[in-house]
């Protein structure tokens, strides 16, 4: 009965993560993604796996285990290319102020 537990657990975090790397991706700007917590989160999951692995507990929560972290780290490739979006678009807005400056 644990293990049901368990899954289900995983399959609600599970269902939440395609929906907060969708939001990410269509945010296109890592202003209210963390970088710390998607990080505790994955050690998090690398935890619950090594667990899994060292007292020899091989079932179809492993996969559930696997397949949240591989979400979790798309959402991290996210958060990497929202921050750079973040950043060209700074030196976007600087480039255009600084262009205005020199013209006036």
């Amino acid at each position: 009965m644990s293990s049901v537990l368990e899954t289900i657990m995983l399959i609600c975090f599970g269902f939440s993560w395609p929906l907060n790397v969708i939001k990410a991706v269509k945010a296109r700007s890592a202003k209210n993604m963390s970088l710390p917590f998607i990080m505790l989160i994955i050690t998090g999951y690398i935890a619950g796996i090594t667990a899994k692995l060292m007292s020899h507990q091989i079932s179809y929560v492993l996969a559930a285990y696997f397949l949240n972290l591989a979400i979790v780290l798309v959402n991290l490739g996210v958060y990497f290319r929202n921050r750079r979006l973040d950043l060209e678009g700074e030196r976007g807005h600087i480039g255009i102020g600084a262009a205005v400056a020199e013209s006036e």
